[in-house]
């Protein structure tokens, strides 16, 4: 497999392997929400905003689903996607270029209220907030330019079955309009986890799950540390990593 300048070939174990770059690539949060967002195997999966693609294939490192959808808007990340599921001669994971408010479209493309999985590590940086990027891959990880969680919301809700799961991470500030977002979509938050560096220190991520067409009961589950206090990696984190290595 040949690669383009700027990219580099990440291995997550499990004989998977990642294709990233500068402009797509991930972080910890991504990681956290591909663990987080596993409900045992399913049939049909769907992560919007894939970048890379590492939500989708880190859970087909883990077999999390039979058939995995991976969507983005850039040309370049899809392509990048494209060529990391040639690396890896997988036929199940599907990149897919195409904007997630453009329903019509999508509709043609994926099989619309089937999935049992849906998940997005959406922009942080709320519309009219922030240093808005430069880079314009950057603006459109990390701002409000391209869709809302309204909008993602929205998607989830017709992608998903009855009963289904939508998964997203965010800063805990926006806690609260991601709930108003999910229940404005008929999606009823289930369970939250809080991310912290170590003990001692406040949240810098919130995990999130809910269920389409589900009951009013959310589980708040036991903090998730980065770290032990002594700075090493803490047991958790160890095994969502796997045998990832960086």
């Amino acid at each position: 497999m040949e690669l383009e300048i700027g990219e580099h070939i990440e291995y997550l174990g499990g004989g998977i392997e990642l294709i990233v770059s500068k402009e797509h690539t991930f972080g910890t949060d991504a990681l956290l929400l591909a663990s987080f967002s596993i409900t045992g195997s399913k049939k049909l999966a769907c992560d919007l905003g894939s970048g890379c693609g590492i939500i989708p294939f880190y859970w087909e490192r883990e077999k999390a689903a039979k058939e995995i959808y991976a969507v983005d808007i850039q040309e370049k990340a899809v392509s990048q996607m494209s060529r990391s599921v040639s690396l890896n001669n997988l036929n199940n994971i599907r990149p897919v270029l195409c904007d997630i408010r453009d329903t019509e479209k999508m509709k043609k493309i994926l099989p619309f209220g089937m999935f049992d999985i849906v998940a997005m590590n959406p922009p942080y940086t709320k519309s009219g907030s922030g240093i808005v990027s430069k880079s314009g891959a950057d603006k459109i990880a990390r701002h409000e330019t391209m869709c809302s969680l309204d909008d993602v919301c929205l998607c989830a809700s017709k992608l998903l079955k009855f009963g289904g799961t939508l998964s997203m991470c965010l800063r805990p500030e926006r806690l609260v309009e991601i709930i108003d977002s999910m229940q404005k979509y008929k999606i009823e938050p289930k369970k939250i986890r809080f991310v912290s560096q170590r003990t001692g220190k406040p949240p810098w991520l919130c995990l999130i799950s809910g269920r389409l067409g589900g009951n009013s009961a959310m589980t708040v589950e036991n903090e998730l540390y980065i770290e032990n206090p002594d700075g090493g990696q803490s047991d958790e984190m160890i095994k969502i990593l796997g045998s990832y290595k960086k």
